[in-house]
């Protein structure tokens, strides 16, 4: 059996090594547009704000580790057309195109970044943040003593993440956000509001309900201009979102969301026969609402990478579904949520009612005791747990993958405001606040 993956990162490399490790006789190729594999994007920022050095470290394996596996690994190979009446592929390399053959072929190609429809992108000093190559000349730039105000568009995750990097890096920070809050995707208003007092201590300048309309400079960028005034800047670092890298399977009938998510079942399967998908590319089921949704997460791809590993190597197994697990560390903050925010529980017809408290991570008397906030979403006709949201200064991401469980479970508040959660003065109070927002619940 010939399996082919087109897409070297994480959703794609998992599914090579487990269908290896179950189908040892199987030949299996893996294409890579780039000349990395294995790669991680998610420690961009932290390698821009000088946690570490080496930008290999983001790249966990080699090509030719996985040659010693029995799996080939062709870098700068691009497919760039997918006939699946014939099952075949049209790949690009160095110029020159072939075509090859599969029996069963996995799409893993990922995600490319979302820019603003602004004009002057193309400007030197202009970035985004996506790729390994990305973060090495951002940092290059960066060691420029001419290079001094950074100017931020968007403040997702990686947004927030930029944000704290360039403050590390000493340099003054400005961050342009369209809608009213910070990171309005992932997180609820009561939670947000909190950053944003945090990184303006920090220096950090915020424009909210602001917008980007156009990168002013010659050749190279020297302020923006939004829908309110003009600002100088020495460098801008775009972190507006991305969506799914599948334009080039466009023409081929495969089941796609509307921002060209690859729609996959339980058991990563597509609409076409003998086709998987996985990852950035693709859509993942959600454990709540029974339905694929588009949430690109490093955790998703891993886990649907490996289940397609074994699904495309003779197995039948099914994912239960994502919870869209997720957190961010800002300066002193970390925040984290889990299951369904408000807004979605609204989109999704739920009826639902929520809680939000205060409390404070651990006893008084002990050191370092500061303040917690949770808000939790729950069913209104039987309190079953939908969402929880957690953000503090210490214990709230931990605290978080408590509440997944808790929810993938079918837990209701009653029964987390009486959960037996460990207790010792330097980590939490008698009643923890995950006991006291459940235990407040209405």
């Amino acid at each position: 059996m010939k399996i082919i993956i087109i897409g070297g990162e994480a959703a794609g490399m998992s599914a090579a090594a487990k269908a290896k490790r179950i189908n040892p006789t199987a030949d299996i190729v893996v294409y890579e547009a780039s000349n990395i594999i294995s790669f991680g994007a998610c420690g961009l920022p932290y390698y821009i704000g000088d946690e570490f050095s080496d930008a290999n470290l983001m790249a966990e394996f080699t090509p030719a580790q996985f040659a010693e596996k029995g799996i080939q690994v062709l870098t700068q190979h691009r497919v760039v057309n997918l006939n699946p009446q014939q099952q075949q592929l049209t790949v690009e390399h160095q110029g020159e195109t072939h075509t090859v053959d599969y029996d069963r072929l996995m799409i893993a190609t990922g995600a490319k970044e979302v820019l603003p429809p602004i004009t002057g992108l193309e400007k030197q000093g202009v970035y985004s943040l996506r790729r390994m190559q990305d973060g090495i000349n951002i940092k290059n730039a960066l060691a420029d003593p001419h290079c001094q105000n950074v100017t931020i568009i968007g403040s997702g995750f990686i947004g927030l993440e930029v944000a704290e990097a360039m403050i590390h890096q000493g340099k003054t920070v400005r961050l342009i956000e369209r809608a009213p809050c910070l990171i309005p995707d992932a997180f609820d208003v009561e939670i947000s509001q909190h950053i944003q007092p945090e990184l303006e201590r920090a220096g950090v300048i915020i424009h909210l309900k602001e917008s980007v309309c156009e990168i002013i400079g010659d050749d190279r960028v020297t302020s923006i201009k939004t829908d309110k005034d003009i600002y100088s800047t020495d460098l801008v670092i775009c972190c507006t979102g991305v969506k799914p890298n599948t334009d080039f399977i466009a023409d081929t009938g495969i089941d796609r969301l509307a921002n060209g998510a690859i729609i996959i079942d339980q058991q990563g399967k597509t609409s076409l026969d003998n086709v998987w998908s996985a990852g950035d590319c693709s859509t993942i089921w959600h454990a709540q609402l029974q339905q694929p949704v588009y949430i690109p997460l490093a955790t998703g791809a891993n886990k649907m990478g490996r289940l397609v590993g074994e699904n495309i190597a003779g197995k039948n197994l099914s994912y239960d579904g994502t919870l869209g697990t997720s957190c961010v560390k800002v300066l002193g903050l970390e925040a984290g949520r889990t299951g369904l925010s408000e807004r979605e529980a609204q989109q999704a017809n739920i009826d639902y009612r929520t809680v939000y408290i205060s409390d404070k991570c651990h006893t008084n008397y002990c050191e370092g005791q500061s303040p917690l906030y949770i808000k939790l979403v729950y069913r209104s006709e039987n309190k079953q747990l939908l969402g929880a949201q957690l953000i503090g200064n210490k214990g709230a991401v931990h605290r978080v993958d408590a509440l997944a469980v808790a929810i993938s479970l079918g837990a209701t508040t009653e029964q987390l405001g009486m959960m037996d959660f460990a207790y010792a003065p330097p980590f939490s109070r008698t009643w923890d606040i995950m006991n006291v927002a459940g235990n407040v619940a209405k």
